[in-house]
């Protein structure tokens, strides 16, 4: 059998100690394969931030594993779980997370040079992969805060990807956007995700957006109360006809 792209194992994360423990997630498990795009759903404070960051090895679990690609994250040094960030697993944040001093280009080759890539080759890369998100060539050189939300959000997606990950991780990726740039993101996903194979993770509070993903999995106070294969394709959005 194939090892499974992510798995979580019995997992639990408390905060604080005592009486005044919180409980985010209580007992999770559950393995993604590789090249499945998931949905995570539920209400605020449902866990599925707190379930992001420790698959994100931005935070360790109190009990249980989580397991990238067969590496228990707990078990790595702080060094190589950044390490595995930076070239396994990307990351997308509803806020963008742009370097608003660098340049549309330099945002994104910016983790190759990181990697020790010549800025010749990071460029190079980087500009073919604003080409398939779908940023025009005119726009390398402008700074984030020329860019519209959805424009961002496909910077955003470039970056994340620049190191080939096999691994991305969505959080909220449409929640600052109108409903049709919102679409267009999530269209991008699907079709990265068929086209490269790529294991996507989407947090979402929308059920719309949640129809994008192969299989959608629901939490509600800390615990996973449902997990389903999506039964059809997602809904489209008709665009409205001029009078």
């Amino acid at each position: 059998m194939d090892r499974p792209a992510l798995a979580l194992e019995g997992v639990s994360k408390h905060y604080g100690s005592g009486a005044q423990a919180v409980a985010a997630l209580t007992d999770v498990s559950l393995a993604v394969p590789a090249g499945q795009f998931l949905s995570i759903m539920g209400p605020s404070g449902s866990g599925k931030s707190t379930l992001l960051n420790l698959v994100a090895g931005l935070d360790t679990p109190s009990s249980g594993r989580v397991l990238v690609e067969g590496s228990d994250l707990a078990r790595l040094s702080d060094d190589a779980r950044s390490d595995l960030r930076l070239q396994r697993i990307g990351i997308v944040f509803q806020a963008y997370n742009l370097f608003p001093t660098f340049t549309v280009e330099e945002n994104v080759a910016w983790p190759l040079e990181l990697l020790g890539m010549s800025w010749r080759t990071a460029s190079a890369k980087a500009s073919a992969l604003l080409d398939r998100v779908g940023i025009a060539a005119r726009a390398a050189q402008r700074r984030p805060a020329e860019l519209s939300g959805g424009e961002q959000q496909r910077l955003a997606i470039a970056r994340a990807l620049v190191t080939g990950p096999r691994l991305l991780l969505a959080d909220e990726p449409t929640g600052n956007l109108d409903t049709r740039t919102g679409q267009m993101i999530l269209d991008l996903l699907r079709e990265l995700n068929a086209e490269q194979k790529l294991t996507i993770v989407l947090v979402t509070h929308s059920a719309f957006a949640a129809t994008y993903g192969h299989r959608t999995i629901e939490l509600r106070d800390g615990r996973v109360v449902r997990d389903v294969r999506a039964p059809r394709e997602p809904a489209r959005i008709v665009p409205l006809r001029n009078a």
